[in-house]
């Protein structure tokens, strides 16, 4: 048996490449989605539809998966998940007909999701082993996958066609999966509900998890608005040309890697509270910057430092979610997640209609607002270091 001094760092490098696998598989989704059109003969309102039903897979999968974890601990359910998940694409490109197409979509969503789950679950225990975080770092790997797969996906698509580049990302993914499995490491005994849990409950009843959970609705649907609109807003708004529309996003999403892989050493000196705190009115500052920005190069600029504020707050939430007293790691993370990610799955829509409205200088500065209140709560997440190593 390997000792815990020499499994926890390998168990540490073996769950980030879950994160890389994740992320992956998702980056490489990116460039197959506008072949789903001509492929299927659909519109772009059809396609809308089928995205959102593999969120709802997600979200959904993600509303139970705490309660396996809880269960089964959350080694076996990401073994299982894993695996599973790394074939989905494949199924989704090689679909023949719309509906086996949105079933596809849905075990997809709902694979994935279980997956996330599982591996954040997962790091939160080796962080218990190591005495230390690691969270930030492992959504890190998980940015770095999905620039992997998205650049890589392309370039595959464009050379070998959309069918071969589905089974290759399938094969990667799954290499990367089967080749980090030994080296993962679970709960020290088979998981016991926890005091007070519910052994059936899907949803806890306690409300501070719920406002964990609020915090990192708050702090991703910033992200799904630089996301889906920044890009038309410096065009629109700032005249930006074409070639310079997607530098928002990618500056943001440039800072957000980067500042994933150093948070974990800012929170291990700071603690989870202050750096929560800091970032949040850092991911303020920049988006409230891009909202009174009167060129495109200082809107750029600052949804850059918008992202090195929001890189690591959702890790942050997601920590204290799995260390939170009275639930099982998996029970918290899962309700946190599922919150969270409704962000993402809702913020696109939801803020277009806003913006319409009002405008995008206005949803920004609301936006910014939205940090500020999650700073204020910061002290919610303080179970994020309350870690002890094995």
């Amino acid at each position: 048996m390997i000792p815990d001094s020499q499994s926890a760092p390998r168990a540490r490098w073996a769950v980030a490449t879950m994160f890389l696998a994740n992320g992956f598989i998702m980056g490489s989704w990116a460039p197959q989605i506008p072949l789903l059109l001509p492929r299927h003969g659909i519109t772009e309102f059809t396609l809308g539809l089928l995205i959102l039903a593999l969120g709802i897979g997600a979200v959904t999968a993600m509303a139970f998966s705490g309660a396996l974890i809880a269960r089964h601990g959350s080694l076996r359910v990401l073994r299982v998940f894993a695996v599973t998940a790394s074939v989905t694409l494949a199924l989704v490109v090689l679909a023949p007909t719309l509906a086996l197409l949105t079933l596809a979509m849905m075990l997809m969503g709902a694979l994935i999701g279980c997956m996330d789950v599982a591996m954040n679950a997962n790091a939160v225990e080796v962080e218990r082993r190591l005495g230390r975080a690691i969270m930030s770092s492992s959504h890190g790997f998980w940015s770095l996958g999905g620039f992997l797969g998205g650049g890589v996906g392309g370039l595959l698509i464009g050379a070998l066609g959309a069918q071969v580049q589905a089974v290759l990302v399938c094969a990667i993914a799954l290499g990367l999966v089967l080749a980090a499995m030994p080296f993962l490491r679970g709960e020290p005994a088979a998981p016991q509900p926890v005091a007070g849990e519910a052994r059936r409950s899907f949803f806890p009843r306690n409300a501070g998890i719920w406002i964990i959970g609020g915090m990192a609705l708050l702090s991703m649907v910033p992200e799904g608005a630089v996301l889906d609109w920044a890009a038309l807003y410096v065009t629109q708004e700032l005249g930006a040309d074409v070639a310079a529309s997607g530098l928002a996003f990618a500056f943001f999403s440039g800072t957000m890697a980067i500042m994933r892989f150093a948070g974990d050493s800012v929170r291990n000196r700071f603690g989870a509270v202050m750096t929560l705190r800091v970032s949040a009115l850092i991911g303020a500052a920049g988006l409230l910057g891009a909202a009174v920005a009167p060129t495109e190069t200082l809107a750029i600029a600052a949804f850059a430092l918008s992202g090195i504020g929001i890189a690591n707050m959702v890790p942050i939430t997601l920590s204290a979610a799995g260390n939170y007293p009275g639930l099982g790691p998996g029970v918290g993370i899962s309700t946190v997640t599922m919150l969270g990610y409704s962000g993402i799955l809702v913020a696109p829509s939801s803020i277009g209609f806003v913006a319409e409205a009002i405008g995008f200088r206005v949803t920004y500065g609301v936006l910014a607002v939205l940090l500020v209140l999650v700073a204020g709560l910061a002290a919610r997440c303080a179970a994020a270091d309350a870690r002890q190593a094995h």
